[in-house]
This record gives structure tokens, C-alpha cells and sequence, in this order.
């Protein structure tokens, strides 16, 4: 019996000598936290979220080394990595670019990985057939993949901004903060607007997650899938650097990550925010329904 059918509190009836199984009504509930505890206990998931917390370590000690003969991090300026700047007057700029550094490959490699795997990893173990009999149903297994990944997508998020916060006050003095319209903010208000910027760069991630499991569904190989979603993340934010590509480049997913930025300004300009959150959400539309079509559709035979 597999680990879903185990977890997943199904109830048997016989009914002409034939077993159907009722799912309670916590069913659902219990195969999104099986599916939860067997993705963040896995060592891939675990070296994952390690490399990410590691990034903003390796930021904080580089600027802490550089900076202790009292000249200035990094170049000025006002957006994504520019924050750099900011960070020897005040660590919770380590956040923001903690953020800016790891969005263009790390995060987005990290939930590449983990979206690729989703349906691949699971027929190339041989468990998908019994996942399905569970009885899980291709959409509502397909959703609970979906859910975990994006689960995972927050997660991600918030150890890279956690991790920065620690080291940025451990290294690094706070208090008020210079906003990049130049008007000062609270301490407190600063730490409100970095778990907003957490949040929103977790929702730049969905369409990430929507491709990488449209992409699963392709193949029973999970290396395979792994590898086709970063080499596309890859290939699209290459892409989004070529000038002559300027008309296609709003349609890039990638395109108005860094836009989180705007959200360090007095007041807040929202334009660049809306279209990332539209464009991620239409990635999710149209990649998460071609990844219904294709599931729904496919022979089951691992």
C-alpha cells in the first residue's frame, strides 16, 4: 500500500463485491499535508533551502569585509541590487537585496526543481498509479501538486528573508530607514513593507510553478523535467536581456520581478506591481489548464 492510501483515510464499501472507497471529508487536507511532509523531508528540498539561507550570509560577510576599512558597499542607486548600498547604514536593507540577488536564478531554480518533480518524480518511482487510486482524482491530485509547490515558493521566500534579517542585524546596525523617494520611515514600518516585498516575490514565483509542472506532465522522467524548466527559466531570462527583443519582453515572466522594488517608495507605486501579479496569474492560468489537459489525458502506466 502506498503512502497516500495509508494517509489518505479513506473509508472502504462493499458493494457487489466490489471495494469503493469514500473519502472522508478531511481527505483532501490529509493528502496536501502528505504530500507537504514528504517534499520538505526530502535531503533535495532540505540542500535547497539551505544554498537559499546561504546566500544572504555570504552577501552580509562579503559587505561586512569590504566595508570595514569605512568605504561604501556596492554603487548607488535606488533599485534591486542597488539596495546594496543601503545595507552598512541599515541591515534590513540586506533583505531587499537578498531578495534582488536570489530571484533571477536561485528561487526560480529552486521551484523549478521542485515543480518538475511534482508529477514526473512520482511515475518515475512508480507511484502515481497508486496515488490516483487513493482515490486522489488527476485534478485534485494535480492541485495538491500545485499547492505544495507554491507552499514550497513561500517557504523559499521567507528563509532567504529571514536569513538576511538575522545576519543583517547581526552585522549591521538598524533603525529608521530612507525610502528610495528619499522620505524616512520607522523601523517597524520597514520590517512591514519587507514581508510584503517576501510576499509578493513568492507570488512572482506561480508562473514558475505552473510551467515547471505543465512540464512534469510530459515526461515520467524527473531529471528530465527538472532539466527542461531551468533550461527554460534560463533561456527566458536570457532572452529579457536581448534589446532587440524589447517588444516581447513585458510577456516575460520575468520581466517585472525586480518591480518588487517600487515597494520602498513614498508612496508606493503600484503600475509595475499589478502587471507582475497579472502576468504571473495568466502564466498560472494558461500553463496550469494545459497542465490539466495533458494529465487528464495521459496514460497512467507508472
Amino acid at each position: 500500500m502506498s503512502r497516500a492510501e495509508v494517509e489518505a483515510g479513506a473509508e472502504p464499501a462493499r458493494v457487489e463485491d466490489t471495494v469503493i472507497r469514500k473519502p472522508s471529508p478531511l481527505w483532501t487536507f490529509g493528502l496536501f499535508r502528505s504530500e507537504l511532509l514528504t517534499t520538505f523531508r526530502r535531503w533535495r528540498t532540505i540542500a535547497l533551502l539551505a544554498v537559499l539561507a546561504a546566500v544572504p550570509i555570504l552577501i552580509g560577510i562579503a559587505i561586512k569585509i569590504e566595508t570595514s576599512d569605512g568605504s561604501t558597499a556596492g554603487g548607488g542607486g535606488g533599485e534591486g541590487p542597488a539596495f546594496i548600498s543601503q545595507i552598512t547604514n541599515n541591515g534590513l536593507f540586506l533583505v531587499f537585496t537578498a531578495l534582488a540577488a536570489t530571484l533571477p536564478f536561485f528561487l526560480p531554480m529552486a521551484i523549478g526543481v521542485i515543480a518538475g518533480d511534482a508529477i514526473a518524480g512520482e511515475a518515475n518511482a512508480g507511484t502515481l498509479r497508486y496515488l490516483l487510486v487513493a482515490p486522489a482524482g488527476r485534478t485534485r491530485l494535480l492541485l495538491t501538486k500545485y499547492a505544495t509547490t507554491m507552499t514550497f515558493c513561500l517557504v523559499a521566500t521567507l528563509v532567504v528573508a529571514l536569513s538576511a534579517l538575522t545576519v543583517g542585524a547581526l552585522l549591521f546596525p538598524l533603525g529608521e530607514l530612507t525610502t528610495i523617494s528619499g522620505t524616512r520611515i520607522s523601523f517597524t514600518e520597514g520590517l512591514g513593507r519587507a514581508f510584503l516585498i517576501a510576499l509578493v516575490v513568492a507570488a512572482s514565483l506561480i508562473g514558475v510553478a505552473a510551467l515547471g509542472l505543465f512540464v512534469s506532465t510530459l515526461t515520467n522522467s524527473g531529471i528530465a523535467a527538472m532539466a527542461t524548466t531551468v533550461g527554460l527559466l534560463i533561456t527566458i531570462q536570457i532572452l529579457d536581456q536581448i534589446p532587440q527583443l524589447h517588444a516581447l519582453q513585458p510577456y516575460f515572466f520575468s520581466h517585472y520581478w525586480l518591480s518588487f522594488a517600487d515597494l520602498m517608495r513614498d508612496p508606493v507605486y503600484w503600475d509595475d506591481l499589478v502587471r507582475n501579479l497579472g502576468l504571473q496569474g495568466l502564466y498560472a492560468a494558461v500553463f496550469g489548464s494545459a497542465a490539466w489537459a495533458r494529465f487528464a489525458a495521459k496514460d497512467i502506466t507508472a
